[in-house]
């Protein structure tokens, strides 16, 4: 009869491990999920807005772009404007060669400053 107790319990905790590991998991593809959502951009809307565009009306087309991969999108691309805040995006058109390509806005002065389209690295 211990015997038993003693198999259920060990059972038991690793059905609850599993279900934690299951859930674990879950959690994680829904945080790269939304980071996706937040940082891809169609390759229409990039080529729509112009230097000189209105910042809000540019921010408007576009996600948020903030994520955690943020910083892996910044690697490889040419160096920022003095002075200017940028934003990185995925294009959600399919990868060239393997390469994704990243749409990197920066704005100053409330206007667009430069738009730059680059090869993720």
């Amino acid at each position: 009869m211990a015997q038993r107790k003693g198999c259920l319990i060990g059972c038991a905790v690793v059905l609850v491990l599993g279900l934690a590991g299951v859930a674990a998991l879950a959690f994680g593809v829904a945080k790269v999920v939304d980071a996706a959502g937040k940082t891809m951009l169609e390759p229409d809307v990039y080529r729509s807005v112009n230097v000189g565009d209105p910042q809000d009306a540019v921010r408007a087309r576009m996600p948020s772009g903030k994520s955690f991969i943020e910083a892996a999108l910044k690697d490889g691309g040419p160096a920022e404007p003095a002075g200017s805040v940028c934003s990185w995006y995925v294009s959600a058109a399919d990868a060239k060669g393997g390469d994704e390509t990243v749409y990197r806005f920066c704005f100053k002065d409330g206007k667009l400053a430069e738009k730059v389209e680059y090869p993720m690295k």
